[in-house]
């Protein structure tokens, strides 16, 4: 068998039983943990890893256990993450603070959950492994990749609100968020720290003022959002110039490469 189509079977049974684990056992196996922690936050967490157990031994069988982490991005440059998402979403963290109040209600709970635990197994499991797995490892290019984890992560936040029109708004903004987040772990060297962070402080802007109780938010909210989002793609095209790296989304990795793209060592 080819191996671009055995890695492609592979990634997707992975993520099948991922999705079966995580639909049906993922609220009783965090349920079980909060009865001895305790603490729900914590709790969340650990169910997370342990639903995401399939898809840590799906890298495994497409790359090779040794390296994983290397596969799933895990190894790159942390600080350089977390520097550019500090920079990129500046915009949101000043304009909130004129804008909105602090949000008195939030707790260790609301940080563990939808910020940490979101920012981080989201990116790792949707863009780490269900974009980065595939776009690395088969002939399929960056649409063709990218397309499902989008559309999945953008129903994963339809349940925050029942209204149609806000709905579509959900997912339309998430949808495209994914997208985004999934470009710029590729041109940062697939880095997975950049996406981790961006949407960790991201959703902690979104926490720490009273800006929304969902992911649509307000026009004057979504005017610091799309100025982040600006920020984002820009700061990104002036660090590929300035690094003398190639793009690595361009016409020739739309929708198939001719062949599996080599990427540099970690950085």
């Amino acid at each position: 068998m080819e191996k671009s189509i055995k890695n492609l079977l592979i990634i997707i049974i992975s993520f099948g039983i991922y999705f079966v684990v995580d639909d049906l056992f993922f609220k009783e196996i965090r349920d079980w943990f909060f009865e001895v922690t305790q603490q729900l936050g914590v709790s969340h967490i650990i169910a997370y890893s342990i639903t995401g157990v399939p898809l840590i031994v799906g890298t495994s069988l497409v790359g090779g256990s040794a390296k994983i982490w290397h596969n799933l991005g895990l190894d790159r440059s942390i600080l350089k993450g977390m520097l550019f998402a500090i920079i990129c979403t500046l915009p949101m963290y000043l304009g909130f603070s004129i804008l909105f109040d602090l949000n008195l209600e939030i707790n260790p709970n609301t940080i563990l959950i939808g910020v940490i635990s979101a920012g981080f197994f989201e990116e790792l499991y949707f863009r780490g492994f269900l974009f980065g797995l595939p776009f690395r490892k088969t002939k399929l290019g960056f649409i063709l990749t990218v397309l499902f984890g989008a559309v999945y992560f953008g129903a994963l936040h339809l349940h925050q609100s029942t209204e149609l029109s806000e709905i579509i708004g959900i997912f339309l903004i998430t949808f495209l968020g994914g997208i985004l987040f999934a470009w710029v772990y590729a041109e940062w060297n697939f880095n997975i720290w950049v996406p981790i962070f961006l949407h960790t402080f991201m959703n902690l802007a979104w926490e720490l003022f009273s800006v929304s109780e969902n992911a649509l938010g307000s026009v004057y909210a979504n005017v610091f959002r799309f100025a982040t989002i600006v920020l984002i793609i820009v700061l990104t095209i002036f660090y590929k110039k300035w690094n003398g790296s190639k793009f690595i989304i361009t016409k020739k990795t739309l929708l198939f490469q001719k062949k599996r793209l080599h990427y540099t060592k970690p950085n």
